[in-house]
């Protein structure tokens, strides 16, 4: 149930984005989600691909700084308080939100977590109820 994001560290300057794109558009690797945080130097591109390890390599070939991480991703309803019930079992656990970005689409939310304690985490929300992205979903490796 963990997936595996593919982090990029990029130099904070016009295209470089783009070339990320286009390295994955040519491979035909789908990006699910993504999320940029930036400094006026540098920024760390987080995405869910359909290949993670076909993107490592790729950008990788390319010369960009790649890392794969593991995330998990938190599916529920798009309704209010749906997130707070799942981070609540996590924080009654001590469990501490590393970073996290999300998406909905119609009736259903994700969210892609990363946390302290990523088995623990997995652990207490599927015995809490709450749903998981199998990476099968996303065709994430």
């Amino acid at each position: 149930m963990l997936l595996k994001q593919v982090s990029v560290f990029l130099e904070n300057r016009s295209g470089r984005l783009t070339e990320v794109t286009a390295a994955l558009a040519e491979h035909r690797i789908n990006i699910a989600a993504q999320c940029v945080a930036e400094t006026s130097d540098f920024g760390m591109l987080r995405m869910l691909v359909s290949d993670a390890e076909l993107a490592l390599r790729v950008l990788r070939e390319r010369g960009f700084s790649v890392q794969l991480t593991d995330v998990l991703c938190l599916t529920t309803p798009n309704t209010p308080g749906a997130l707070h019930n799942a981070l609540q079992v996590l924080s009654g656990a001590g469990i501490g939100i590393d970073y996290m970005y999300a998406f909905a689409i119609g009736d259903h939310a994700f969210v892609a977590l990363c946390t302290t304690d990523l088995p623990r985490s997995m652990e207490l929300l599927l015995r809490h109820d709450h749903r998981l992205l199998e990476g099968e979903a996303i065709g994430s490796s």
